[in-house]
C-alpha cells in the first residue's frame, strides 16, 4: 500500500506541474523577468498556493502519532545555516534562472521527450553524482582538497 500511496502522490503532484505549466520553461523564467513587458506572475500563485497547503496541513499531520506509512516522521532537525547551504541555494537559483529547470519539472517534462530536457537532466543526474562522491560544495566552499563533515 505505501508504494500505491507514493505513486498516488507522484502522479498528483506530475499533473499538478503539467496542468500549472510549470514543466515549460518559459513559465519559469517569464516569472523571474519582473523587471520586462512580458512577466508572467503564474509561478508565483503555484509557490503562494503550495506554501498555504503546508502551513495548514503541515502541524496537524505532525499531531498524529505515527505517519501513515512509517513508524515515525522523518523531520530535519538541523536549522544552521552554513556555507554548504547557501552555495548550493545560490547554485540552484541561478541555474533554475538560466534554463527554466529544476528537478520536479525537469523530471515530469521527460514524457515530451525534448532534446532541452533530456540533456538537462543528464547533467543534473552527473551534477548529483559529482557532489555525492566528490563533496564538490564543501571543497569549494572551505577551499580544502579534502572532503570536509558538512
Amino acid at each position: 500500500m505505501k508504494h500505491v500511496a507514493v505513486f498516488a502522490a507522484g502522479l498528483l503532484f506530475a499533473l499538478g506541474l503539467g496542468i500549472s505549466g510549470m514543466t515549460l520553461p518559459q513559465k519559469v523564467i517569464g516569472f523571474l523577468d519582473f523587471a520586462g513587458d512580458a512577466w508572467d506572475p503564474s509561478l508565483a500563485l503555484v509557490m503562494v498556493s503550495s506554501a498555504g497547503v503546508y502551513l495548514l496541513l503541515h502541524r496537524r499531520v505532525l499531531r498524529r502519532p505515527t505517519p501513515l506509512f512509517d513508524t515515525q516522521f522523518h523531520v530535519p532537525d538541523r536549522t544552521d545555516i552554513d556555507a554548504p547551504l547557501v552555495f548550493g541555494s545560490a547554485l540552484f537559483g541561478i541555474g533554475w534562472g538560466m534554463v527554466g529547470f529544476c528537478p520536479g519539472p525537469a523530471l515530469t517534462a521527460l514524457v515530451s521527450g525534448q532534446t532541452q530536457v533530456w540533456s538537462f537532466f543528464v547533467a543534473m543526474i552527473a551534477g548529483m553524482y559529482a557532489e555525492g562522491t566528490l563533496n564538490v560544495s564543501n571543497r569549494i566552499v572551505t577551499g580544502r582538497g579534502e572532503a570536509v563533515d558538512g
